[in-house]
């Protein structure tokens, strides 16, 4: 380490940074990607700051994992990004490319589902220079599972910006479902499963699919990014792409594409899930959950108990296809059912929605020792107004 630090100064002092600030992605999926998307745009008009991607575990998956990202963002093979000097690194997972010269790491997390080990981790937060937590429950958990110091400058409670169009009025349902193909004056159903072998896809999704499709509403199926792999670890070796589609068609049904979850949750009157981060990000429209209890998913996905019983307080919890369809009729007949524990949990969650983008740019220009830019303004009205309603 000394030998680095000695060769990461003369670095800095042969090879002065240049005048734009360059920052480097890293995901795994390309929803890893859209935790982080709403910062990179954000930030887009800033010239002083310079986005590019890679994919450092799978870099032949460099393009699959930014297929939806912005053209002008650059993919980076993994191999020259080593090699380029970058002012700040920046990722969602808990990614780690190599990158031997001198880099400022920002770990913004994704998801709030509390499974493996996000809360509790065993392995040091402590070298990262910067941590964007999403909320208090998981900084506690974080210090208390000794992963990092309480009194660490690392750490900022920042929120998930991926959630502020939830709550921001950016997105309306009936534009949303449209664009989908849909009747907008149908009741909408949206089934969010997580990934896993053990998840309630593989479990009873096709039944669950069938039943849903037979009731008068629209139905909208998003897959995890995970589910859509070919691997069995992920999504039990089954084409759930292929396997699905004849059973989604429109005029009411429909499985929907991309890796943004967001505007089909707006969308949606009523979420059907199992344990997915999706499940909690639901609660800030307060509308009713339904939930496919599933114990050995908890166990294989090692979430930790308190977000089990979070989810559980604030939803209906079911087993079967037939109570899941129960479930739904009740639900959109009941919508209010429930509503105090959705809120309660979703403030608990969610750090300030609907201000988290700007306080995340805020944050990384700070880091990158850069004044705001004056394209924020935009965004600062938009929390203002966020916070107002709060």
């Amino acid at each position: 380490m000394t030998l680095l630090r000695s060769l990461r100064r003369l670095d800095d002092g042969l090879l002065p940074r240049g005048p734009r600030s360059r920052v480097l992605i890293d995901a795994r999926t390309p929803m890893n990607f859209e935790m982080m998307a709403p910062i990179v745009r954000a930030l887009a008009a800033d010239d002083r700051i310079e986005f590019a991607c890679t994919a450092s575990e799978e870099p032949d998956k460099l393009h699959e994992i930014y297929r939806h990202a912005p053209a002008s963002l650059r993919r980076i093979a993994a191999r020259r990004a080593m090699l380029t000097r970058w002012s700040a690194y920046l990722t969602s997972d808990f990614t780690w490319a190599t990158l031997p010269r001198r880099t400022a790491r920002v770990q913004t997390f994704h998801g709030v589902a509390g499974k493996y080990r996000f809360d509790a981790p065993t392995a040091s937060m402590r070298h990262w220079d910067r941590l964007f937590f999403i909320n208090e429950r998981r900084l506690t958990n974080c210090i208390r599972s000794g992963a990092l110091d309480a009194e660490s400058p690392a750490i900022r409670l920042v929120g998930m910006p991926k959630v502020d169009c939830l709550v921001d009025g950016s997105l309306s349902r009936d534009q949303v479902l449209l664009e989908q193909g849909l009747d907008p004056s149908l009741p909408t159903v949206l089934y969010a499963p997580t990934w896993s072998p053990a998840s309630s896809l593989n479990l009873i999704g096709v039944p669950l699919i069938e039943g849903l499709v037979r009731l008068p509403l629209n139905i909208i199926v998003k897959l995890h990014d995970r589910s859509t792999d070919p691997r069995g670890r992920y999504s039990g070796g089954v084409n759930w792409g292929e396997r699905l589609a004849p059973l989604l068609r429109p005029p009411c049904g429909r499985l929907a594409e991309g890796p943004n979850i967001a505007p089909l949750l707006a969308a949606a009157d009523l979420l059907v899930t199992d344990h997915s981060s999706a499940g909690f990000e639901y609660l800030l429209l307060d509308r009713p959950v339904v939930r496919i209890e599933i114990p050995e998913l908890i166990r294989n996905a090692d979430v930790h108990p308190d977000y089990v019983e979070l989810l559980a307080q604030a939803s209906a919890s079911v087993r079967t296809v037939e109570d899941v369809l129960t479930a739904v009729e009740r639900g959109l007949a009941e919508p209010r059912v429930e509503s105090s524990a959705r809120r309660r949990v979703a403030s608990e969650l969610f750090y300030r929605p609907g201000t988290a983008t700007l306080r995340a740019a805020r944050e990384l220009c700070d880091l990158l020792q850069l004044s705001a830019h004056p394209s924020l303004a935009l965004l600062e009205q938009k929390a203002a107004s966020c916070a107002q309603i709060a």
